[in-house]
């Protein structure tokens, strides 16, 4: 299916979530690649504010996080998520906000649809053991992700000094997701995983962003360590 031009003209930057869903996405099945999705997508939504100055972290241990700007951004889901925050009555940490919004229903499936109304996925059925009947977004216009796979690779396995602080929470997400391998293959991974550690402990960023990218730092520890400590209590329990 072509996408008209005039869409593909119209077309928004994609934000840090919509980019991560991509990545996570199977191209042709339209099936998600990680159990663990909606972290993701929540984590990725408060990189995104922390690098947009929206919200702040507190330097304590317990990393409480303080609303600064509540303008509205123009993107729901974004928008939506701030405004959670906004009217919370208490202060919370990054830590709680990652695990309170991932619960929010159909986060997937949300941002999926999004991707759908920019003409990058399409939205359908699959049947599984030809019993139940599942939602499936496969990818119709291949060029958005092209355009962020090649960012990473840029990123990665090259030798430039300094990356934009988005790709280096993209790149923190994704690794964090084991969405890297998927992507480039675990061997190519592997003898760059140097690189890559400099890159999300922000040692390629201005000094400007160092304290942006530190606190990107603590919601991506958060999403990574959310399914480890899951699956060390369903272990226990068994």
């Amino acid at each position: 299916m072509k996408i008209p031009l005039s869409k593909k003209a119209e077309r928004k930057p994609l934000f840090l979530y919509e980019e991560i869903m991509l990545l996570a996405l199977r191209d042709e099945e339209g099936t998600i690649t990680t159990g663990f999705s909606e972290q993701l997508v929540a984590g990725a939504i408060l990189a995104e504010l922390l690098l947009d100055q929206r919200i702040s972290v507190d330097g304590t241990r317990k990393q409480l996080v303080d609303i600064r700007n509540t303008q509205r951004t123009g993107d729901p889901i974004i928008d939506e998520f701030l405004g959670r925050m906004a009217v919370s009555k208490r202060r919370a940490s990054l830590k709680n906000w990652v695990s309170f919004l991932a619960r929010t229903k159909n986060l997937r499936h949300k941002v999926a649809r999004q991707l759908c109304d920019r003409g990058i996925l399409r939205a359908d059925e699959d049947k599984v053991l030809f019993l139940f009947t599942r939602q499936v977004y496969p990818e119709i216009d291949p060029l958005p992700e092209k355009q962020i796979i090649d960012r990473l690779r840029a990123a990665i396995f090259t030798h430039c000094e300094q990356i934009d602080p988005r790709t280096v929470a993209l790149i923190g997400l994704a690794n964090g997701a084991d969405l890297l391998s998927q992507t480039f293959g675990r061997k190519e991974i592997k003898n760059h995983r140097q690189r890559i550690s400099q890159i999300v402990n922000g040692d390629l960023t201005g000094k400007a962003t160092q304290e942006v990218i530190a606190a990107c730092q603590a919601v991506l520890f958060f999403v990574v360590m959310t399914p480890v400590m899951i699956s060390a209590t369903v272990n226990h329990s068994s």
